[in-house]
C-alpha cells in the first residue's frame, strides 16, 4: 500500500498538535527535557522536536535512563540518532541508583530493572532542576495512560495524582507550580499504534532492525516470548527455541516480549498492525505483574 493512500489530514492534525504541546513545552518552561528510550514512540516525538525548530536545534537535552539490560541494537540505534538529529543527549544508569544503594536489584532469577528506573529518573530531574519532561506515553497504549493530560503535574516527590490533575480547555495549558514540583508533558497522546506506525511511512523515519522480523532464540514463558541473553536466561522446564519474530514496544530485555512475524519492511508493519486483535503491550511482562502494575508504577514517579 503507497503511502500516498493514508489519511494524511488525519497525520497532518495529530502532527501539528504534537508540535504545538512540544513548543509549548519549551515556552513554558525554564529547564524542559525530552525523554528517549530508543523505542519508536521517542523516536517519533525526538522527530517532531527536529520539525517543531528547524532550522534551529532542539533547544532542550535529550536524555535516557539506562536500565543496563538494553537490546544492543537500542544503544547503537540511540547513538546513531542522536547524531543524525543534532541532539545533546544525557545518559543516567540505573546501575549507578543500585551501587549507591538508592535502589536495590530485585532477587531471584533473571531480575527486572524496569520499575528501578523510577528512583534514577527522579534523581536525575532533581541533579539538573528540570521543571518538565516529555514522555512518548500514548492514551491508548494502557488504560493507566488514558488517565494523562498533555501536560501532567507531579508533586515534590515526583507523584502522580490521577484525581489532581488541571483542566485543559481550548488547547490551553497550565505549567503553573511550585518549586520542586515538576510536570510531565506527552506531545503524542492522542496518536494510535497505527498512527504512528503510518506516519514513520510517510515519513520513511528510520528505525531500529528490532522493530522488523529477524530470527531470534528466545524463550516462551508465561504467555510471553522473551529473547534470550546475557539478561534472559533459561531457567529448569524451559525450553529454547528459534523463531522469526518483531518487537512492537521496546524497553528492558527481561520484560519486553517478541511478536512472531514475518513483517520486514514499514509497509508489513502498517498492514499487520491493521489486522491485529492484540494490545501492543500485550506482551510486556512488567505489566502482567499485577492488574494496576502500570499505575501503581506512575504514581510513584514512572514514565
Amino acid at each position: 500500500m503507497a503511502p500516498e493512500s493514508y489519511p494524511r489530514n488525519t497525520l497532518d492534525i495529530l502532527e501539528a498538535e504534537a508540535i504545538h504541546v512540544i513548543r509549548e513545552v519549551a515556552a513554558q518552561f525554564e529547564r524542559p527535557l525530552m525523554l528517549f528510550s530508543g523505542g519508536k514512540d521517542s523516536i517519533l516525538m525526538s522527530y517532531l522536536a527536529k520539525k517543531a525548530f528547524w532550522p534551529g536545534r532542539i533547544p532542550f537535552p535529550l536524555m535516557h535512563i539506562d536500565t543496563g539490560h538494553n537490546f544492543d541494537e537500542t544503544l547503537e540505534y540511540r547513538d546513531w540518532w542522536m547524531q543524525e538529529i543534532g541532539a545533546q543527549l544525557i545518559v543516567r544508569y540505573v546501575e549507578d541508583s543500585i551501587k549507591l544503594g538508592r535502589v536495590k536489584e530485585e532477587e531471584g532469577v533473571n531480575p527486572s530493572r524496569n520499575s528501578q528506573q523510577t528512583v534514577t529518573l527522579l534523581d536525575a530531574v532533581n541533579e539538573f532542576k528540570f521543571d518538565c519532561a516529555m514522555g512518548g506515553a500514548r492514551r491508548d497504549e494502557e488504560k493507566a495512560r488514558a488517565k494523562e493530560r498533555f501536560l501532567s503535574f507531579r508533586d515534590r516527590f515526583g507523584h502522580w495524582d490521577p484525581k489532581n490533575q488541571r483542566p485543559e480547555l481550548w488547547n490551553l495549558y497550565n505549567g503553573m507550580k511550585r518549586p520542586g514540583e515538576h510536570f510531565r508533558a506527552f506531545p503524542i497522546s492522542n496518536w494510535t499504534e497505527l498512527d504512528v506506525w503510518q506516519y514513520m511511512l510517510r515519513e520513511q523515519v528510520p528505525l531500529p532492525s528490532l522493530y522488523f522480523t529477524h530470527e531470534r532464540e528466545i524463550v516462551r514463558r508465561d504467555g510471553v516470548i522473551l529473547a534470550l541473553g546475557p539478561y534472559n536466561q533459561l531457567v529448569d522446564g524451559e525450553q529454547a527455541e528459534f523463531t522469526w519474530v518483531r518487537f512492537r514496544t521496546i524497553g528492558d530485555m527481561t520484560c519486553t516480549g517478541a511478536t512472531e512475524s514475518r513483517a520486514h519492511t514499514l509497509e508489513d508493519i502498517v498492514n499487520e498492525i491493521a489486522a491485529t486483535r492484540v494490545t501492543e503491550r500485550g506482551g510486556r511482562a512488567d505489566d502482567r505483574r499485577s492488574e494496576a502494575a502500570m499505575e501503581d508504577r506512575k504514581k510513584q514517579g514512572y514514565f
